[in-house]
């Protein structure tokens, strides 16, 4: 039986963590893994309502998500997280609390992540009519060891996608699939980033 992990999502708002969750999570299921998806917005309505959005209640939020992910992955479960997380510190206290952790980074520059915003709250953000608003009025502080960094503004889902199944199967988290879906270019990309993580 496969061992379980978590594939942790970390990103501004809009930056594609859930529709890349999504597509991850389709394909793990589609290889006979037992697969849990927790999107940082519905954890808010349920395991975190009431919570605001100070630095004390986002750090509680994303512990109760590692929490959780962490329960999941001793259970042989892939756990996947989608959530802004924009503090290292809890990050790295949720990786060495579960372990069997791998970070995404979903990157992209303000003006990709303004166009994706179809309720306009980056320029209200920008505008100061929201406060607390993470990348804007509030910090991000992005991943510098994440073992998957994917430019949402520059590639596409699907090399993203690639991307990310390509590492979990060098890393041998997940078994590999019949077609590769990425190039021997590719391939020696993502070796070389864990080599320089000292995983391989």
């Amino acid at each position: 039986m496969a061992k379980g992990f978590t594939l942790w999502f970390t990103g501004l708002s809009g930056s594609g963590k859930s529709t890349l969750a999504e597509q991850v999570r389709d394909i793990l299921l589609e290889r006979g893994l037992k697969v849990e998806v927790l999107d940082g917005d519905v954890v808010r309505q349920n395991l975190s309502k009431g919570l605001g959005y100070s630095k004390e209640d986002r750090d509680i939020n994303i512990r109760r998500i590692g929490f959780v992910c962490n329960l999941l992955t001793r259970n042989d479960v892939v756990a996947i997280a989608a959530a802004i997380s924009p503090y290292k510190e809890i990050r790295d206290e949720n990786r060495k609390l579960i372990g069997r952790f791998v970070e995404v980074y979903c990157k992209a520059d303000l003006d990709t992540l303004k166009a994706r915003d179809p309720k306009g709250l980056y320029e209200k953000a920008l505008n100061g009519e929201i406060e607390n608003f993470t990348g804007v009025s509030d910090p991000y502080e992005p991943p510098d060891k994440a073992e998957v960094v994917v430019d949402t503004a520059a590639e596409d889902e699907e090399a993203s996608v690639a991307k990310i199944i390509g590492t979990l199967e060098q890393m041998g988290y997940i078994p590999a699939g019949d077609g590769r879906g990425y190039s021997e270019e590719e391939e020696e990309s993502i070796k070389q980033r864990l080599r320089d993580l000292g995983y391989i």
